[in-house]
């Protein structure tokens, strides 16, 4: 019974889904249920072939940096290469004194002297190599680790600097998987690919003239499988390069339903939405595993086809070489000095295909790392920039008017203009969408204006430094987000340094010290995953606290207290007051309780201030303010109404 309930449930949202797929917008690319932006991360054609080899060219100069690790794994790797072929010429000498003593060619203790020499250097040859092997294993590994760090470090600096623009369009699954298997791809590059690639053209390069030295048409039929791998390489190259970009792509996809659906496990379980999100993880997991497959079958088509030319050789020499042999042409340890290189070669040869995917993988996952990491940064400071100097404090909007940048024939703000002096506060309300949040973010420089100005202290703000600025201006956003640490950690976030005194007088401005108090640990409880061990309230009572930290010269409440019931909210507004006396403070908010000790009152409404004044004023001329008041007015009466006669 529940079984069919569950299938049926799926089929459902197998028909939601579809419909939501019929209904995607036709810029944006749906798989696995989930829709990407035409402009995501993860949308992009496969580099050209002189970008790959750029690519692959500035990964080989980040890992010739660290010299003496390269220089140890490719002299190792030389080293291991040619004692490796010494000893086919060490077995076919011993096979022909071996033959010289059964003809009696010699007596019986030379011959067992000199098979005793034989094996023994034959023997300190391989421990050689296996020591030379080790330490080109163990540097080459060492050079990619240290690259991979270098990465990781500028991957994360950059993700620190890129501007809100960037986030506001970049998905945060597209990221991660950006830097760990993007990386991983460039990070294997040099033992994988690089190293296994000079070990190779040793072994064929001298192995060749050795071969060919001793015999010319044996030689020729010994080597005649490389001009066809090499051909087979180069198809396989161009096919893996094309379908790993491909690969990270669904990957992404991937992420990003895994990342979603545990950011809103909640929403699901609430929803009881298993079924569905289990349909869209099943359909973006067999979109990559599909593409995997067909990546196996590339591989192992392509090695199959190598090995094959490789043995079909193998068997051309044994042939034509027992002939001559037979006819006394050469010898039977010639033959075996042969067949012994041969079996040599067929390791490097069955890796070829590992050799073509690392630089495959290179080529694809660095034209996507550094195509992040090469990223312009949209919001950075002006050459020419100085540090910000307050001293009367005040902040101007003058003509101000502001799109997004994926939506500039839509504007946001037309037009603002106002003023606010020290010890002053200015509210904002107006309708959702009206351009309030985007005032907020426009005084620290999140985003540039489109025209217009906006001073400190008349000093425009794109001309001086962000590191200034962003002290001086602190914004409580609407979103309350926690850090996995401390209570203490978490208010002192913007100063780390801050004693302990601060950071109590800071919550308890908020309102939270006390609630802190009764916790066991007190300020030292750690705060789960997002603060989800705190109410609504309490994560946005924390954050302002963490604001407060800051002392800014202008403190922005971005709708901060929404959460918050009117009580304490009243409260954390009466400990303010004298923290306010020596700053500008904005307030946006919906809640006009919050909002009527505002020395000055601005009504948003399309991005344009169509009402400003006190709260008195605005009550006086009975426009969208006065509505606004009526009805929130009403709906308080009307409550209490509903109390009284419930009691």
């Amino acid at each position: 019974m529940s079984w069919a309930f569950d299938v049926g449930i799926v089929r459902l949202k197998a028909l939601q889904t579809a419909q939501y797929h019929r209904n995607a917008p036709p810029n944006s690319k749906a798989i696995g249920g989930v829709t990407k932006p035409g402009n995501s991360l993860a949308n992009g054609e496969a580099a050209g072939p002189v970008q790959g080899l750029s690519t692959i060219a500035r990964i080989t100069r980040m890992n010739l940096r660290h010299s003496w690790q390269v220089t140890v794994a490719i002299g190792s790797t030389l080293v291991a290469a040619s004692l490796q072929l010494l000893i086919p010429e060490l077995l076919g000498q011993a096979i022909d004194q071996t033959q010289t003593a059964i003809g009696g060619g010699v007596s019986g203790a030379a011959a067992q002297e000199g098979l005793r020499t034989s094996a023994l250097l034959l023997l300190a040859i391989c421990v050689l190599r296996g020591l030379f092997t080790l330490a080109q294993n163990y540097f080459a590994e060492a050079v990619g680790h240290h690259v991979a760090y270098e990465l990781r470090v500028a991957f994360y600096e950059k993700i620190q600097r890129l501007s809100f623009s960037f986030h506001d369009q970049a998905h945060s699954a597209d990221l991660i998987t950006i830097g760990m298997l993007d990386l991983e791809g460039v990070r294997v590059y040099f033992s994988a690919a690089l190293v296994r690639a000079v070990l190779l053209v040793m072994l064929i390069g001298v192995g060749a003239h050795m071969l060919i030295s001793i015999n010319l048409v044996l030689g020729l039929l010994a080597l005649s499988f490389v001009p066809f791998v090499g051909w087979r390489s180069s198809i396989t190259q161009i096919k893996l390069r094309a379908t790993w970009l491909d690969l990270q792509e669904r990957l992404c996809d991937l992420s990003r339903v895994m990342e979603e659906n545990l950011t809103g496990v909640r929403v699901v379980r609430a929803f009881s939405a298993q079924a569905y999100e289990m349909l869209k993880f099943d359909r973006a997991s067999k979109s990559a595993l599909g593409l995997m497959h067909e990546r196996a079958e590339i591989y192992v088509r392509n090695i199959s086809a190598m090995n094959f030319s490789f043995f079909f050789a193998m068997g051309l020499v044994l042939w034509i070489g027992g002939n001559k042999v037979i006819a006394g042409e050469i010898s039977v340890g010639k033959l075996a000095t042969f067949l012994t290189f041969m079996t040599i070669l067929q390791m490097p040869v069955r890796q070829i295909g590992l050799i073509v995917d690392g630089f495959a993988r290179a080529s694809t996952c660095g034209s996507r790392l550094f195509g992040l990491l090469d990223l312009d940064i949209a919001l950075k400071d002006a050459a020419d920039a100085k540090p910000l100097e307050i001293s009367e404090g005040t902040l101007r909007f003058d003509d101000v008017s502001f799109a997004y940048p994926d939506e500039e024939n839509r504007p946001i703000l037309k037009n603002i203009s106002f003023e606010a002096r020290k010890s002053e506060t200015i509210a904002i309300v107006g309708p959702p969408g009206a351009g309030k949040s985007t005032i907020a973010h426009l005084i620290p420089r999140f985003y540039d204006v489109a025209s217009g100005v906006i001073t400190l202290d008349g000093q425009d703000i794109r001309e001086v430094t962000l590191a200034t600025l962003r002290r001086a201006v602190a914004v409580v956003q609407q979103d309350a987000f926690i850090f996995t640490t401390t209570i203490e950690n978490n208010i002192a976030y913007g100063d780390p340094w801050a004693n302990a005194q601060r950071i109590e007088r800071a919550s308890e401005s908020a309102q939270l010290h006390d609630y802190i108090l009764r916790l066991p640990a007190g300020y030292k409880t750690v705060v789960r995953e997002r603060g989800i061990s705190l109410s609504g309230g309490q994560r946005q009572r924390l954050t302002i606290a963490r604001t407060m930290m800051l002392r800014p010269s202008v403190i922005i409440f971005d709708d901060s207290t929404a959460a918050i019931d009117a009580a304490t909210e009243q409260r954390i507004r009466s400990a303010m007051r004298h923290f306010a006396k020596d700053r500008v403070t904005i307030i946006i908010g919906h809640r006009l309780s919050s909002l009527m000790d505002a020395d000055v009152i601005l009504f948003i409404e399309n991005g344009e201030i169509v009402e400003r004044g006190t709260h008195e004023d605005l009550l006086a001329k009975g426009g969208r303010y006065k509505a606004l008041y009526d009805l929130q007015a009403r709906a308080f009466d009307d409550m209490l109404a509903n109390q009284e006669g419930m009691s």
